[in-house]
């Protein structure tokens, strides 16, 4: 699937910072810089393809302040671009688990997005690229890279939990120990300041 270049998806990014600014943009770039981190550790894993979709997976939030539709709206607009790639990161980044009734947020979108959603995720078979941002998203705060439990709190926080979060946080800590297998060692060590940012 087409990418875009490094040089298209920063600009991509500073565009969508002028229309929608907001913490979500710094968040972006430290969960880009955070799976190219690890990948540079993954023989298997393009480390600049992981910055690009990385830093790409909340793109559909340049169209305003949104709960669960921004994913469908950053599908839309980059297959728009025929960037189908980051389309699909952009719906697979929010599902470690394969449950789209397994979020923190609203769905905040019409019926038939929602089940636009559901036929994608439930069809699609996860990769590394998918598992890797997924990861780096709860890697990355807007200050810089933390602990999956203080981002875990931080989403919490902002838009609370329900029967099946914990299930979600499992999914999460799963991947985190297939990536350290992998890398043979734990991936926090390949993130700058983590421990300044999660006890800051």
């Amino acid at each position: 699937m087409k990418i875009p270049t490094k040089e298209q998806a920063i600009n991509l990014l500073k565009e969508g910072s002028k229309l929608n600014p907001g913490r979500w943009v710094t968040h972006a770039e430290f969960a880009g810089l955070a799976a190219k981190l690890i990948a540079k550790n993954i023989p298997s894993l393009d480390s600049e393809v992981c910055y690009v979709l990385g830093i790409l997976h909340d793109i559909g939030r340049m169209f305003g302040v949104k709960q669960m539709s921004h994913i469908i709206d950053g599908y839309n607009f980059m297959m728009k671009k025929n960037f189908g790639w980051v389309a699909r990161i952009s719906l697979t980044h929010s599902f470690p688990l394969k449950d789209t009734s397994i979020v923190f947020g609203k769905w905040d979108c019409s019926e038939s997005d929602y089940n636009f959603v559901k036929n994608f995720i439930d069809k699609t078979e996860y990769d590394d690229y998918d598992r890797i941002i997924q990861l780096a998203d709860y890697l990355s705060l807007p200050e810089g890279f933390t602990i999956l439990e203080k981002r875990m709190i931080d989403i919490a926080m902002r838009y609370g939990t329900n029967e099946n979060s914990v299930l979600k946080w499992k999914a999460l800590f799963e991947i985190k120990e297939y990536f350290d297998q992998k890398a043979g060692q734990s991936i926090y060590n390949f993130l700058p300041d983590i421990e300044k940012i999660t006890f800051s």
